[in-house]
């Protein structure tokens, strides 16, 4: 039986962590005769992150190195799709630990659910002094929903897909979307609308430490509202133009409703941090769906 192979992405920028990642990827439980490779993608103007891959001793895969800069996160990523000719591409992040069973796990998932693309968790881990709100709350923690009984999109903090198939092979991230987030969204989105099959599997476990600068209300708005902006241009993209409107309404609706239970829940820190993000998030889709440009994130 001809073995197949896996490439672990892994896209950086100036992020030290990713020894840490590299490290946690030599303890996984590798799928039976499956061959696995990490590619590195650097997204700094210099090249950085070589001096880490040039420190790893007895790695028990090989580690394919690619300078892409541009501090565009989709080049990095339409680097690593360029340079792979594997059966299955695998994304993680450059600040996260991999659990031993994740990949054999995910993999496992997609071949005997015979999807496209898989996607599983990634979860939060608090520091001992993180605020009991932040925690009780777990606003870090990135989970793959479905939507209308569908999944419809997906992260690459956590997701394997299988490159056989016509779509995936060809599909890349817009550069456009490079510097303002939402374009592993967008991208998978994409995928979706084309009739690939994604699922989820909630016991593929990553795990990300969630650094103080996370921790604060600002970030935390910043990223709802840059996830609402995603989804509202999904949603532009995928409406009539007549009904456009209705969603801008339905939207603005929601981000009102969800302000004023924030008031109403002032005095319990969780569930006023809950309301408030919503509020944020659905002024962010109603930013999406009105063409308002993205604010620059890297």
């Amino acid at each position: 039986m001809t073995k197949q192979r896996i490439d672990i992405c892994v896209c950086t920028f100036q992020r030290n962590h990713l020894a840490r990642t590299l490290e946690s990827l030599r303890g996984i439980d590798r799928p039976d005769n499956v061959d696995v490779r990490v590619i590195v993608a650097d997204n700094d103007t210099e090249p950085s992150a070589k001096t880490i891959i040039d420190a790893m001793d007895d790695f028990p895969f090989p580690v394919f190195y690619i300078h892409a800069p541009a501090q565009n996160i989709s080049i990095a990523r339409n680097a690593c799709l360029d340079a792979t000719d594997a059966d299955y591409v695998a994304w993680i992040d450059d600040d996260e630990i991999v659990d031993p069973s994740w990949l054999k796990q995910i993999f496992h998932t997609l071949r005997n659910g015979g999807y496209d693309a898989v996607f599983g968790p990634a979860i939060a881990v608090y520091p001992p002094d993180a605020p009991d709100h932040i925690v009780s709350g777990d606003f870090h923690s990135n989970r793959p929903v479905r939507r209308q009984g569908e999944v419809q999109t997906g992260h690459t903090c956590n997701a394997l897909v299988d490159m056989g198939k016509p779509t995936t092979r060809a599909k890349r991230f817009d550069v456009c979307k490079g510097r303002t987030g939402g374009e592993d969204t967008d991208y998978f989105h994409r995928l979706w609308k084309e009739g690939a099959h994604l699922g989820i599997d909630e016991n593929a476990f990553v795990f990300e430490d969630v650094v103080p600068d996370r921790m604060r209300s600002g970030w935390l708005m910043l990223r709802s509202f840059g996830s609402g902006h995603v989804f509202g241009e999904l949603s532009r993209r995928d409406a009539a133009f007549w009904t456009l409107p209705g969603l801008v309404v339905m939207a603005l609706v929601k981000a009102v409703y969800c302000l004023i239970c924030a008031i109403l829940t002032i005095g319990f820190a969780t569930l006023r941090l809950w309301w408030l993000r919503r509020s944020i998030m659905h002024f962010g889709v109603t930013a999406g769906l009105i063409r308002l440009n993205p604010r620059t994130r890297y």
